[in-house]
């Protein structure tokens, strides 16, 4: 019966087990002739967790003979591994096999199977071709990654042990200047921004706490309360925005999933926020302020990032922006624009065609220190020299964007242009666009940034009523004063 059956088995199993390991290689249910005895020891496959391993060259070994080789010393060291040579061999082409059609079809004709012959030949070399041509790709970007990580060790070397301690002395020579234009290494970058941006403000990390305990009362008010809508903010008392800043930091590097509410950086990010909305209420918290002061989150320590964000905030130009000093502002889209047609022409004509100034475009840029609208790694570098050559490298940085996509503008009318430039391409490389940033020259006139921006006289025309003269007015440059 089969009960009977299954008894004898296991019947047979136990008693294998209990007589000897040998028995274990006997075959229960065996389909071949059976081999002998020292064959099958010698032929049996080994064993791992989840298959079989190829067979043994060698006959099993008892406990004995293996415990007197381990006990006799170690063996030989085996050779190093050598690191293969970067070839590449296409692999998904082994899929593309030429068959002939199935019997219950009719035959192709003679000419009919030279042609798909010749469409199999080229489907395979194409393939072939576009897999060598992604690995090539995928090998100078693995070479290039190695020599930034090369740079960067050998950079921070320098920076550690000459210029920081050194700072004052040494930020302004040709040799540190050259370092900084090639990028500060993460590690040290906080630092870095922090001696240059400097703390004219005096800020102590005791004062930081002071103004983070008013918010959090203000926080826990508004709790308590209704909340304030958006529209309801008024000037007299920015301080009130501190509920704003809620609905803002959510969009704060929404890809990275850091800042959003319940990640590692969000309460980080809104102390500091709200610690300077009460720090400055005559400016409070405006929309582009998050991204600022969540690069410096990442970069520094809690209060060392609100030092330096209130600092950096402190500048002339973000100053004039975060106030929406109108006059100002016009000052620096008029300024940008003179180096805008000395540098790109033709791209300017083609601007000025299609009626897009630069507030279009500029606003978000400078507010938010192009931490919005470039990669993250790339707007890093741009703050480097930033803080290395203040605020004209935003506007030569701009510039620089215009250079680099200048070939794809052209072909662009006012809204596609003013979508483009508002929304930059994701993957923007940093070797090119810092290639254009370099070739844009910042003199006219033989005046350079801030002479040009100051000698100026500009002339203001309303595009329309409806009030926001930056968004739609439109400057004339009348005059230039020698």
């Amino acid at each position: 019966s089969p009960f009977q059956l299954y008894y004898n088995i296991s019947s047979f199993v136990t008693l294998s087990f209990c007589l000897s390991p040998s028995l274990l290689c006997l075959s229960l249910f065996s389909w071949k002739p059976k081999e002998s005895k020292a064959a099958a020891s010698h032929s049996a496959p080994g064993w791992k967790l989840f298959g079989k391993i190829p067979l043994r060259d060698n006959p099993l070994k008892n406990s004995t003979t293996i415990q007197q080789e381990y006990e006799s010393g170690p063996s030989p060291h085996p050779q190093p591994m050598r690191r293969k040579n970067l070839e590449f061999e296409p692999l998904s082409t082994t899929a593309l096999i030429l068959e002939d059609r199935p019997p219950n079809l009719p035959a192709k004709s003679e000419e009919e199977s030279q042609r798909h012959r010749q469409e199999y030949s080229e489907m395979v070399a194409g393939a072939k071709r576009r897999e060598m041509k992604e690995a090539q790709k995928k090998k100078r970007q693995m070479k290039e990654r190695y020599r930034q990580e090369e740079n960067i060790a050998n950079s921070m070397v320098i920076w550690n042990m000459e210029i920081l301690p050194n700072w004052e002395s040494m930020r302004n020579t040709r040799r540190v200047r050259d370092l900084w234009w090639q990028g500060v290494p993460p590690s040290i970058r906080g630092k870095v921004w922090s001696l240059a941006i400097g703390n004219e403000l005096n800020i102590t990390p005791e004062l930081y706490e002071i103004f983070l305990s008013r918010a959090k009362e203000k926080w826990k008010s508004f709790s308590e309360t209704s909340s304030v809508n958006e529209n309801e903010v008024s000037l007299a008392d920015r301080e009130s925005s501190l509920d704003l800043i809620k609905l803002d930091i959510s969009r704060t590097f929404p890809s990275h999933y850091i800042f959003q509410k319940g990640g590692p950086y969000h309460d980080l990010l809104h102390s500091v926020l709200g610690a300077y909305a009460c720090y400055r209420p005559d400016v409070g918290y405006v929309q582009g302020m998050s991204f600022i002061a969540a690069v410096l989150i990442l970069n520094l320590e809690e209060a060392d990032a609100f030092i330096a964000f209130a600092n950096l905030l402190n500048k002339p130009c973000q100053m004039a922006f975060f106030r929406v000093d109108h006059d100002l502002m016009l000052k620096y889209f008029a300024a940008f624009a003179v180096f805008f047609e000395e540098n790109l022409p033709k791209l300017f004509q083609h601007f000025q065609n299609n009626s897009l100034t630069p507030d279009f475009y500029l606003i978000d840029w400078i507010f938010t220190l192009y931490s919005k609208s470039l990669p993250l790694d790339v707007a890093c570098r741009v703050w480097d020299v930033f803080c290395r050559d203040g605020e004209e490298a935003l506007f030569r940085t701009g510039l620089g964007i215009l250079r680099l996509y200048q070939d794809v503008l052209l072909q662009m009318d006012f809204i596609h242009s003013a979508q483009f430039l508002s929304r930059l391409p994701e993957n923007t490389p940093a070797h090119a666009l810092f290639s254009c940033i370099a070739n844009t020259q910042m003199i006219s006139n033989n005046r350079r940034w801030n002479q040009v921006r100051n000698t100026y006289i500009y002339i203001f025309i309303s595009g329309n009523e409806s009030g926001n003269d930056v968004i739609d007015g439109l400057f004339l440059i009348l005059k230039y004063k020698y």
